[in-house]
C-alpha cells in the first residue's frame, strides 16, 4: 500500500495542512501506517503534481502561510479503485521478535529491557486509543455509533488499532515473567 492512499482516505474527513494531517495519522492511523512528516510533505506535494489533491494556501500573519489540502474527484476514484483491489496478507516485520528469537542467557537482561519499553509504549498507545474512542463514541454506544456516523471506517480501524495494543502488552506481559522465571532458576 502507498502512503498515498492513508492520506486519501483521512482526506476524506474533509481539508487540512500536512501538519494537521501529521498529527491525525499519530492519532488514528498510526496503528496501521506509520510515516515521518516529511515523507508525508513529500507525498503530499507528489499527490498534488498528480490531480489527486488540490492544495490552498493561507496567508498567515507572524507564522508560515498555511497550506490547506482537499481530496479532488481524481483522488477519490484513486482511493476507490485502491479500495476495490485485493489486499495482501499482513506481513510482520519486527525487530524486537529477531532479538527475542536470537536471545540467549547472556542476551536476557537487553532483551527483557527490550520488552519493558515496548510493553510501557504499547500501554501508552492502548491509553491513547481508547480517549479517542471515547471521544468518537461521544456518549453513544458502540451500535448508535455505528447505525448513525457518516462514516465507520476510522472507529473500525480504531478498533483494530486497540486489539493489537492489547495483544502486544499481553505478549509482553508473558515474556517479561518468562524471561524473569527463567532468569531466577539460573542464578
Amino acid at each position: 500500500m502507498a502512503l498515498r492512499n492513508a492520506v486519501l482516505a483521512a482526506l476524506l474527513d474533509g481539508e487540512a495542512s500536512g501538519y494537521e494531517l501529521a498529527k491525525s495519522f499519530d492519532a488514528s492511523v498510526a496503528n496501521f501506517w506509520m510515516a515521518t512528516p516529511q515523507q508525508l510533505y513529500k507525498e503530499l506535494e507528489r499527490m498534488a503534481a498528480e490531480g489527486l489533491i488540490e492544495t490552498r494556501v493561507v496567508q498567515q500573519e507572524r507564522r508560515p502561510n498555511k497550506r490547506l489540502h482537499t481530496i479532488t474527484p481524481a483522488g477519490r476514484a484513486a482511493l476507490h479503485e485502491f479500495i476495490r483491489a485485493s489486499a495482501r496478507p499482513t506481513a510482520i516485520r519486527d525487530e524486537m521478535m529477531v532479538k527475542v528469537q536470537g536471545m540467549d542467557s547472556e542476551d536476557a537482561p537487553a532483551v527483557r529491557a527490550s520488552v519493558a519499553e515496548r510493553l510501557e509504549w504499547s500501554r501508552a498507545k492502548l491509553a491513547r486509543y481508547e480517549r479517542l474512542r471515547t471521544r468518537l463514541l461521544d456518549g453513544r454506544s458502540e451500535q448508535a455509533y455505528l447505525a448513525e456516523a457518516d462514516r465507520i471506517g476510522p472507529y473500525l480501524t480504531l478498533l483494530r488499532g486497540i486489539s493489537f495494543e492489547q495483544e502486544n502488552v499481553r505478549w509482553a506481559e508473558f515474556t517479561l515473567a518468562a524471561i524473569d522465571k527463567r532468569s531466577a532458576a539460573h542464578t
